[in-house]
């Protein structure tokens, strides 16, 4: 295949949080000119990208103002909380959103993926339900029966998500749910509760001109609803890896344009049961700026590009673990870095969040050993040795 692709391109970033800075890093590797936009100034991505904004992005009146100040060749989002529809206006005046403005408005609510990937393809999932007030809530949890799970259908990195046990719990899991809401939407998914063996990320790049490739499959933990430690290569067989890959393939195919997507899935002793997508790098896929010779962020700036990806090589057993604020802070210091880093094969990411609360997520620690199990140990061990203090 030839390829004819001309850099720089501009790049608009919606949501500036982690993510965005290692794909802003990512981008300028290779001379691209990057834009981070968010809500909140000196956000992660906004301290290395060329130019940065502050808005509502839940307003489609600055949405406008920015895009047409910068004139983008791609605009990315990053987060769930955007006026998706404005999205849409954009890609009809020609410009192009990545992956799609059609896949980025069906993902940024639980309820429209789910119902794709359920009613449309026929791919297995939870069974599920929604509620738009308590009363609705308590009638669709007895239904599905408990344990159940709930969330809200647009939220990021596990906020306002809980596993309900019995009906005494569901009016705080309403509470927490609509507490930890993204946008402007009172809207909670219930879910059953599945008992897997583990929850996978696959990451799957889907490509303007080439096939829809994979990397290893990516075996998380969570508490709380958001993501404590990744690592790969996740334990499964090859028949249920490459069911991931079918579902996987099914569903961004549906959702179509390029970029890495972060599909998860539930696996239990026989089955594959997609959960949830992403159509961007994915908060366990971080495990990769150790594991992979091109990490997701790389991937997806190569896929968004239209740059050639020969091959995605896994460097043996890797792992990530979070290190999180645990008290509200305006003024941030670290210690204990030195002391993370003297094990081999141990590195850190401090993201530059300029406050704190509890459980945010403020880094990772990444490490790669012998066995998935030391690399595990390695970066729980590293990431525990970090404390967050008031500078």
């Amino acid at each position: 295949m030839s390829y004819s692709i001309q850099l720089p391109k501009k790049l608009m970033l919606l949501g500036s949080g982690e993510l965005g800075k290692e794909f802003v890093i990512a981008a300028q590797r290779l001379g691209n000119y990057v834009i981070a936009v968010d809500r909140y100034a000196n956000a992660p991505a906004m301290q290395v990208a060329d130019s940065s904004e502050v808005i509502s992005m839940l307003s489609a009146d600055d949405l406008e103002a920015v895009v047409s100040k910068y004139q983008p060749d791609f605009i990315i989002p990053e987060i769930e909380a955007i006026r998706t529809e404005k999205l849409l206006e954009f890609e009809h005046k020609g410009m192009t959103v990545i992956p799609t403005a059609a896949a980025t408005n069906y993902t940024m609510n639980r309820d429209r993926i789910r119902e794709l990937a359920h009613q449309e393809l026929g791919i297995r999932t939870a069974k599920y339900g929604y509620a738009t007030t308590l009363e609705e809530l308590i009638a669709v949890s007895d239904e599905i029966g408990f344990p159940n799970v709930v969330k809200p259908v647009m939220s990021s990195s596990g906020k306002g998500q809980s596993i309900v046990k019995e009906k005494s719990e569901v009016e705080k899991a309403w509470n927490y749910a609509i507490a930890g809401s993204r946008g402007d939407t009172q809207k909670v998914i219930v879910e059953e509760f599945i008992n897997f063996e583990i929850e996978i990320t696959l990451l799957t790049i889907k490509q303007w001109n080439s096939p829809t490739i994979f990397c290893p499959p990516i075996g998380h933990r969570q508490e709380r609803g958001d993501y404590q430690e990744s690592w790969q290569t996740a334990q499964m067989s090859e028949k249920m890896i490459l069911d991931a890959q079918v579902v996987a393939k099914k569903v961004t195919d549906a959702l179509g344009g390029a970029g890495i997507f972060g599909v998860e899935f539930f696996i239990t002793k026989d089955e594959v049961i997609f959960s949830e997508l992403s159509p961007r790098p994915h908060d366990t896929g971080m495990v990769t700026l150790i594991s992979q010779n091109l990490n997701e962020f790389e991937l997806h700036l190569r896929a968004i590009l239209g740059l050639p990806i020969p091959n995605i090589e896994q460097l043996g057993p890797s792992a990530s673990a979070v290190i999180l604020a645990t008290e509200k802070s305006d003024s941030i210091a670290y210690t204990g870095v030195a002391e993370a880093l003297s094990e081999k094969d141990v590195d850190i990411r401090l993201f530059g969040k300029p406050n704190a609360h509890p459980y945010r997520r403020m880094g990772v620690a990444l490490a790669k050993g012998n066995t998935v199990q030391e690399a595990r140990e390695k970066a729980t061990r590293a990431a525990s040795k970090i404390k967050i203090t008031q500078s």
